[in-house]
């Protein structure tokens, strides 16, 4: 009776995980619509970028308040550099990238683009840890590499100027991303995977209102109210309930199967850049979006046994 009981619980919590991870891959892949739909009242990145990051403050906040009492012990000065570094770099830098790059390229494309980050996070870890890349890895990174080219020949195809730019913009986001988890494992195992992400969130935030607040009048926030309800949206679904979502989903069916789960985040990007941007859905797209997907799977299962 009593296993028959365990049985069920760690079911439920397989399940519960599973569903976690498709939650909170949707949230993060439904930010870019979001972005598009906002844009589309003619506001600007650095405003959008600090109206989503100011909404997402108090949340952040308030998860490091908790998480202080969970770890009495203070952040040393190395620890702090480690926040600030990390926190202007893997959250501030990226996100800014990637919101300019929204302005020129489809969501579907932003998203693939942003997948390649455990190819980008390989190749730096070889490099800074001087670690081996096996052919199956370079044949793997070949092949996603291969499907962003096919995705991006449809966007050029189908979308007036600023594609290049904007592809770059947003590899260069994914770049930035890339060294960030290269460095965050340190930093997390000494800080606290909680913890880490409130702070570094909370100096994301400053950064870009900071940023806003050089760049931009007070004028700026004359915007209609449509634009705050998204970048409220933004702020929720979108950057804080999928990193608990996330949180939770290893906490329950591990990092390696929430990861594994996260490619559904590009095809459901895809999908509501159809319904929700009109954004079109070709033969090309479906299958350069197969192999970035397949590509990435065999660079995290293969970076997975290694680990």
């Amino acid at each position: 009776m009593a296993s028959q009981t365990r049985s069920t619980i760690v079911n439920r919590d397989a399940i519960l995980g599973v569903v976690f991870a498709l939650l909170a891959a949707v949230g993060f892949s439904a930010k870019a619509i979001l972005v598009k739909l906002a844009y589309l009242d003619s506001v600007d990145a650095v405003t959008l970028l600090a109206l989503r990051m100011a909404f997402s403050a108090p949340f952040f906040v308030g998860v490091a308040v908790w998480a202080k009492r969970q770890h009495a012990e203070p952040l040393n000065t190395h620890d702090r550099l480690l926040v600030l570094g990390l926190g202007l770099v893997g959250y501030y830098l990226a996100s800014y990238l990637d919101f300019l790059g929204l302005q020129y390229i489809s969501a579907g494309l932003e998203r693939l683009i942003l997948f390649l980050y455990p190819t980008m996070t390989v190749i730096l870890a070889a490099w800074v840890f001087k670690r081996r890349i096996t052919a199956s890895i370079v044949a793997a990174m070949l092949l996603s590499y291969a499907g962003i080219a096919l995705v991006f020949l449809h966007d050029v195809g189908v979308t007036e100027g600023g594609v290049v730019l904007g592809a770059a913009l947003v590899f260069a986001s994914t770049l930035s991303y890339a060294i960030y988890l290269v460095g965050a494992g340190h930093a997390i195992a000494r800080i606290g995977a909680l913890r880490f992400t409130a702070y570094a969130s909370q100096v994301a935030s400053a950064a870009c209102v900071l940023q806003f607040v050089l760049m931009r009048p007070l004028g700026a926030l004359d915007l209609p109210l449509r634009v705050y309800e998204l970048s409220i949206a933004m702020a929720i679904f979108s950057t804080v309930l999928p990193v608990f979502l996330l949180s939770f989903a290893i906490r329950r069916i591990g990092s390696g199967s929430a990861s594994l789960i996260g490619t559904a985040g590009p095809v459901s990007t895809i999908y509501m850049a159809y319904v929700f941007l009109g954004e079109r859905i070709s033969l090309l797209q479906i299958a350069g979006s197969a192999l970035v997907l397949a590509g990435v799977l065999v660079v995290s299962l293969s970076s997975r046994r290694e680990t």
